[in-house]
């Protein structure tokens, strides 16, 4: 089935953004005596934030702030650090000049909340490439869910099979798998990802390593 959209992830994709927001993560919860390091951070990748505060109320209850003042307050930091230090990937460029030339659609599909959207995508200059920006924050489930990915295609008036997400997390990636679209994998660490990555299509590096060839392995025009 050929592939009429490909769906972008955003943090830890477009942006690396997922150090900020482990610094966000630690600063905040240290004020209800949570003390996380980036390793213990790791665990919550690619979940919503309030899914991330809820994980960790679960193991650690708190009773001076409520749960939603601690998400609120992790978004207001990762707004700052991103404004003064979000910096593009790795092949971000280039991975828009060469689906200029493809007839497909593009979209973003992000755990993030809207405002981190917005903050995001104004710094690196993107907004405009895409046709629909989707979060996850509309959906009653976050990643590894698949509702995200699913209710992105139907925006775009696509099948999920003729979709192709491109995602960083193993969560993502479990999403976009569970909605039977194809996907590229590229995790912040490589080679030494996570083992369960192998469910992705491809497993790359950078995005700048997708061009025609890549375009054509993934079953682009054979479904």
């Amino acid at each position: 089935m050929v592939i009429k959209a490909v769906i972008f992830d955003m943090d830890g994709l477009l942006i690396d953004s997922e150090p900020l927001w482990q610094q966000a993560e630690i600063e905040v919860f240290r004020e209800v005596n949570i003390f996380l390091n980036h390793k213990l951070c790791k665990q919550t990748t690619g979940l919503r934030i309030d899914e991330v505060v809820e994980y960790w109320y679960n193991k650690f209850p708190w009773k001076s702030i409520s749960q939603r003042q601690v998400t609120e307050d992790i978004i207001k930091r990762v707004i700052d650090l991103i404004s003064q230090q979000g910096e593009a990937k790795s092949g971000v460029k280039e991975i828009f000049e060469f689906l200029k030339y493809k007839n497909v659609k593009i979209a973003l599909a992000s755990s993030s909340a809207y405002p981190i959207i917005d903050i995001v995508l104004n710094r690196l200059g993107i907004k405009e490439v895409f046709t629909e920006i989707y979060s996850a924050s509309e959906e009653e489930y976050g990643k590894p869910h698949p509702g995200v990915y699913l209710t992105t295609a139907k925006k775009l008036e696509v099948k999920p099979q003729e979709c192709l997400v491109l995602e960083d997390s193993l969560n993502g990636v479990i999403a976009a798998k569970a909605a039977q679209m194809k996907c590229i994998a590229i995790p912040e660490i490589f080679p030494d990802y996570h083992p369960k990555y192998i469910i992705a299509d491809l497993v790359m590096k950078s995005l700048s390593e997708i061009n025609e060839d890549i375009w054509q392995k993934i079953g682009v025009l054979n479904g």
